[in-house]
């Protein structure tokens, strides 16, 4: 009796440090061992988030007769009253030119947080074999691998403010090489590391003799 207690107790140890650490599990997945790269399905997330289509309001109906339009009568103005519209014109422009109202000084609009996103859309090329690829990262989840050689993790991803001038998505990535399935094994290297911008591919992309890699978004 005494030995089923003390296992009983183990148990709900062991389980309540589960629950206790769960955060720490999720955080742990960049340690985790990679999972092949799955093309993203753009055609099925517009779908899935389409709002609903609505139909078009009935018309008016078309008369069953043609209807006679009538145009106006022309108006027809005597030199004298031409003659005053045009000096009470130039009184306006005068009167306008003497009273200027004071300019009005615009204050600098403060820029609004960004806003941050828990997927990164990343495309890569292999320039030997011409091998394309859009797929998803999820930050700070299970890094991804494209082609058995590149390992991709997310660090951060974020979309600028609706304030800002230049409509962006920027993902804080690393990015290593290990080639998959040779004889020996050799140790990741890492080939990248650092912030890519949607906006500018061929400034802030991955540039590789043999592959290229760039953000396309970031996805909620």
């Amino acid at each position: 009796m005494m030995s089923r207690n003390v296992v009983l107790v183990g148990a709900a140890a062991l389980v309540l440090c589960g629950l206790g650490v769960g955060g720490v599990v999720a955080g742990g997945l960049q340690d985790s061992p990679p999972q092949d790269a799955r093309p993203v399905d753009p055609i099925g997330d517009i779908l899935r988030n389409a709002p609903p289509v609505e139909a078009a309001p009935a018309g008016t109906p078309a008369p069953a007769s043609p209807i006679a339009i009538v145009p106006p009568a022309p108006v027809v103005t005597t030199g004298e009253l031409d003659e005053t519209a045009a000096l009470a014109e130039e009184d306006a422009v005068k009167s306008d030119a003497e009273v200027k109202p004071a300019e009005k000084v615009e204050e600098p609009e403060v820029p609004l947080p960004r806003q941050r996103r828990r997927v990164a859309i990343v495309e890569a090329i292999d320039k030997v074999t011409a091998e394309r690829m859009r797929f998803e990262v999820v930050v700070g989840g299970r890094p991804v691998r494209f082609n058995g050689s590149l390992i991709f993790s997310a660090r951060a991803c974020e979309v600028t403010a609706p304030n800002e001038s230049v409509n962006d998505a920027v993902a804080y990535m690393d990015i290593t090489l290990q080639p998959k399935g040779t004889a020996v094994q050799a140790a990741p290297r890492q080939i990248f590391r650092g912030w890519m911008f949607a906006s500018t591919p061929a400034v802030s992309g991955l540039q590789h003799p043999v592959y290229d890699a760039w953000v396309v978004g970031c996805k909620a």
